[in-house]
C-alpha cells in the first residue's frame, strides 16, 4: 500500500521535452489502488509483445520496498521491461520533478526502439505531470527547514487551510510531507500550491490514450483488505524491520508510504500490530477514494469495469482503445 495525489487549478508546460502531440501515441492505465492495473498491463504486454511498462507509482521507485508497494516481481520485470522501478534508495527524497524527467526520457527511448510506452500506476499527479507536461513548482529549502521546526502536523495543516484550502482539502491532515511541501511552495512562490496542478476542467488533448479501471466501493474495499492481508502473510512486517535496520534513515517521502508508516509506528511501540493493520487499511481506503475522485475529473479517461478478468480487459484495451497504435507497431 502506497501513494499520493494532489490538486489545483492551472496548467502550464515546460520546454525540456516535446509536448505529447509531438511524439507517437502511448497508453496509460489508471485507477485506484488494488484495481488490477498491473495485472492488466502485464496481460496487454504479453499479448502484444511490443510494450514496455513505465511505473507511475511514487513508492515503487524505492529499492527494498517491494511487498508493501505491490511491486512487480523480478521475474515479471525480466519478462516485460519495466521502467522507474527500483531507481532510488529509501533514504532519498524522490521528487515529482525527477520522476517527470525520467518518465519522459524513458518514453522517448521506448518509442525509439519501436515499442509502445504503457504508463501504469495510481499516483494521479505523476500521471498528469507526464500526460500534460506540467510545470512543477520550485523548491525552497530554507522555508522547508523553518516548517520542519513545527512538530505538530495538524497545526501545519491548519495553516495550509488558511493559505490554500483547495490543496488542504486534497490531502490527509496527517501527511506531514505533503502538507509541508504545499506550504513550502505557497510561501516560497507567493502562489497557491493548488494553482500548479490540474483542475477546473483544464484537460487538453493528448496523444496518450487513458483507460481507467472502475470498481464499486464495496469491491474496492474488499480488494484493499485482501491485498493487505496477503502482504502481511508475505512478511511485510519483516520487510519494514529490515528497512528500519538500514544505516540510513528513511526519507520523508519513503516513510509516508501507506502501510509502511503504520507498521513503523507499531515497531516503535506507538500501537499494537492489530491497530497498525486496521489503520493502514482505513487510510488506504480513504486514499483510494481520493484517487477515484482525482481520475474521475479527467474527461479524457475511458472507463472499464475492473471486475472482469485481466485477460478480458487486456483484449478490450487492445481492440477498442488503441488498436491503431498496436497495428502501427506490428507493421
Amino acid at each position: 500500500m502506497a501513494g499520493q495525489d494532489s490538486g489545483g487549478c492551472k496548467l502550464s508546460v515546460i520546454s525540456n521535452f516535446p509536448p505529447p502531440s509531438a511524439v507517437s501515441g502511448a497508453l496509460a492505465l489508471v485507477g485506484v489502488t488494488a484495481s488490477g492495473k498491473s495485472a492488466i498491463a502485464l496481460a496487454v504486454a504479453r499479448s502484444q509483445q511490443c510494450c514496455e511498462i513505465i511505473s507511475v507509482d511514487s513508492m515503487q521507485v524505492y529499492r527494498h520496498m517491494d511487498i508493501g508497494t505491490a511491486k512487480p516481481s523480478v521475474q515479471i520485470r525480466a519478462e516485460v521491461p519495466h521502467h522507474l522501478v527500483d531507481v532510488a534508495d529509501p533514504c532519498e527524497d524522490y521528487s515529482l520533478t525527477k520522476f517527470q524527467a525520467a518518465a519522459q526520457q524513458a518514453r522517448l527511448a521506448i518509442e525509439a526502439r519501436g515499442n509502445l510506452a504503457l504508463f501504469v500506476g495510481g499516483t494521479g499527479l505523476y500521471h498528469r505531470a507526464v500526460i500534460d507536461n506540467l510545470n512543477i513548482p520550485g523548491q525552497y529549502p530554507n522555508i522547508t527547514s523553518e516548517l520542519e521546526q513545527e512538530p505538530d502536523t495538524s497545526a501545519l495543516h491548519s495553516r495550509l487551510v488558511e493559505l490554500d484550502p483547495v490543496a488542504a482539502n486534497r490531502m490527509e491532515p496527517t501527511n506531514r510531507r505533503r502538507v509541508i511541501r504545499a506550504l513550502e511552495v505557497t510561501l516560497g512562490s507567493g502562489r497557491c500550491f493548488s494553482s500548479y496542478g490540474p483542475g477546473l476542467g483544464q484537460y487538453r488533448a493528448s496523444a496518450i490514450t487513458q483507460v481507467g479501471l472502475s470498481l464499486s466501493r464495496a469491491e474496492m474495499d474488499r480488494r484493499i483488505q485482501q491485498r493487505f492481508d496477503c502482504q502481511m502473510q508475505a512478511d511485510f512486517l519483516e520487510e519494514v524491520k529490515v528497512l528500519l535496520a538500514r544505516p540510513e534513515p528513511l526519507s520523508r517521502t519513503a516513510s509516508q508510504a501507506l502501510g509502511y508508516k503504520e507498521l513503523i509506528a507499531h515497531l516503535r511501540g506507538e500501537m499494537s500490530l492489530d491497530e497498525a493493520v486496521a489503520l493502514a487499511v482505513v487510510r488506504t481506503r480513504r486514499f483510494a477514494r481520493r484517487q477515484e475522485r482525482w481520475f474521475r475529473r479527467d474527461p479524457r479517461i475511458t472507463w472499464l469495469d475492473a471486475a472482469e478478468e485481466p485477460e478480458v480487459l487486456a483484449a478490450q484495451v487492445v481492440a477498442k482503445h488503441c488498436p491503431q497504435s498496436f497495428a502501427q507497431l506490428r507493421d
